[in-house]
């Protein structure tokens, strides 16, 4: 009987000694400070949005829900640390589509704090490109009272404000988002690490890419998009004003109605004005006063006229025969279904 007590009393303390360095082994790796955020950027690697949010203990109430692919929200639960940040923003850019693709997700540093606090730090590639984001964590109990649970210090979450200027619609990560207005910085709240490439693409508009890098939780990160006249819209706007040059230029009159050009004469006229144009005005355009207007400013072109005309002192005739320079310019506005609406602007 004593020969079986101290065998299983041996195998109780292995037991024991097993689970302790267990315990001791799981704490310092997948429970440690650096395990659960490995955990968290290991779901923004999935695009799992929901474990990312969860994780990190971001729950965002119904009418302010993150947008999913699907429209269905987020989790309709209000958060206590992380709610006064994530409300000082549009949540548009937390959707899963709109993730950065993160890899090499790897740890640097780990530094303990003299209030207790950990403080970790991981270098990964963000969009293909190298990145790092230091992050604080605290002590939050423990998981069957030995398991280590934490918390962030400060939410993994930055303030992205975006400036679309001279247009309201772009593009983030190949999904579509329109800013609630124009020209004005628009405050985006996203996950801490992210990476946007932002651009904007329509029938008349083109943008050259931005890219925007989330990396510090907490922080404010201030872009701005430039949209700008594309080469389809400068064409049009040519071939339309071209056009209506070219329809100035069959009145057979020297001051041609409603038209930039014109010659007036102190001599009488014996033929009929013959009018052309020697020189377009070249088109480009800038943004408008008002949103979704572009102008063309002033520019300089040459209309060419050709009539006969009698002298009012001698009698003698003679032919005015020579270019006549003048200035146009025009206001172009959208219309529906991608039409434009081009007004000349200059005075008569």
């Amino acid at each position: 009987m004593r020969r079986e007590l101290v065998t299983w009393s041996l195998v109780l303390g292995l037991i024991i000694a097993a689970f302790a360095t267990t315990v001791i082994v799981l704490n310092s790796t997948i429970y440690s400070s650096s395990g659960f955020v490995r955990s968290y950027l290991g779901a923004l690697a999935r695009h799992d949005m929901s474990a990312a949010l969860e994780i990190a203990d971001i729950y965002l109430p119904e009418e302010h829900g993150a947008a999913s692919d699907d429209g269905s929200g987020a989790t309709p639960i209000d958060t206590t640390g992380a709610g006064t940040l994530l409300l000082a923003g549009s949540h548009e850019l937390l959707r899963p589509s709109a993730l950065s693709s993160l890899d090499d997700i790897a740890v640097v540093d780990s530094v303990t704090n003299a209030d207790g606090t950990e403080t970790v730090t991981f270098m990964f590639e963000l969009d293909g490109r190298s990145a790092q984001s230091t992050f604080t964590v605290t002590r939050a109990g423990a998981n069957f009272g030995v398991f280590a649970e934490w918390d962030f210090v400060t939410p993994p979450l930055t303030i992205v404000r975006l400036t679309v200027a001279n247009a309201q619609e772009f593009d983030a990560n190949g999904s579509e988002f329109v800013a609630p207005s124009q020209d004005v910085p628009s405050p985006y709240v996203v996950l801490t690490p992210s990476s946007f490439d932002i651009t904007h693409k329509s029938t008349f508009l083109k943008a050259d890419p931005i890219v925007v890098s989330a990396t510090e939780p907490g922080g404010t990160v201030r872009a701005r998009l430039d949209v700008v006249a594309n080469e389809a819209m400068i064409a049009q706007v040519q071939r339309e004003v071209n056009d209506s040059l070219d329809e100035c230029a069959t009145q057979v009159v020297l001051l041609p109605t409603g038209c930039p050009f014109g010659q007036p004469m102190a001599n009488r006229i014996v033929t009929t004005p013959e009018w052309s144009i020697a020189e377009y005005p070249p088109v480009s355009l800038s943004p408008g006063s008002q949103p979704a207007s572009w102008e063309m400013p002033a520019t300089d072109g040459a209309a060419h006229l050709r009539v006969d005309v009698r002298s009012i002192f001698d009698g003698s005739v003679s032919t005015f025969d020579q270019n006549v320079g003048f200035s146009s310019s025009y206001l172009v506005t959208f219309l529906a279904d991608d039409k434009l609406l081009i007004t000349a602007q200059y005075p008569r």
